[in-house]
């Protein structure tokens, strides 16, 4: 088995066919979409692929270390990933193949007028071992 992350992101990935912001959903698109997410992660915790997922708050920020006995500097010049990442799901499936299967699935959530969004989903493979090594980092 290998593990997958589905990463669903606000923006940076080329545009869903159904592209209504979630902002101005109504609040029963809203719950479709929720709901369509909860029935995928329980019929993928009863084959044993469902690791674990959650939405994300808009809210966040970064945090550095700032050297010994200073607070951690917080906020950067980098590229807010509050901005774009929307949530996450991880998987522990067979195959790359069936990775892709689920996040083909899971791009068909209800969205505006409970069409499918058919969103673009990354699929990211977790590093099994680390260069030269055959140990999992963790």
């Amino acid at each position: 088995m290998a593990k997958y992350l589905l990463l669903k992101h606000y923006r940076g990935a080329p545009a869903p066919v159904n592209d209504v912001p979630m902002d101005q959903w109504t609040p029963e698109e809203i719950s479709a979409h929720v709901q369509f997410m909860h029935d995928f992660a329980a019929r993928l915790e009863k084959t044993g692929e469902f690791v674990d997922g959650n939405a994300l708050a808009p809210e966040g920020e970064w945090v550095r270390y700032d050297g010994e006995g200073r607070p951690p500097v917080t906020d950067g010049p980098f590229a807010e990933t509050k901005d774009l990442i929307a949530g996450w799901m991880i998987i522990d499936v067979d195959s790359h193949e069936r990775a892709v299967q689920l996040a083909g699935e899971l791009s068909a959530a209800p969205g505006a007028g409970g069409k499918p969004i058919h969103e673009w989903l990354e699929v990211r493979p977790f590093l099994a071992a680390e260069p030269g090594t055959t140990e999992c980092p963790h």
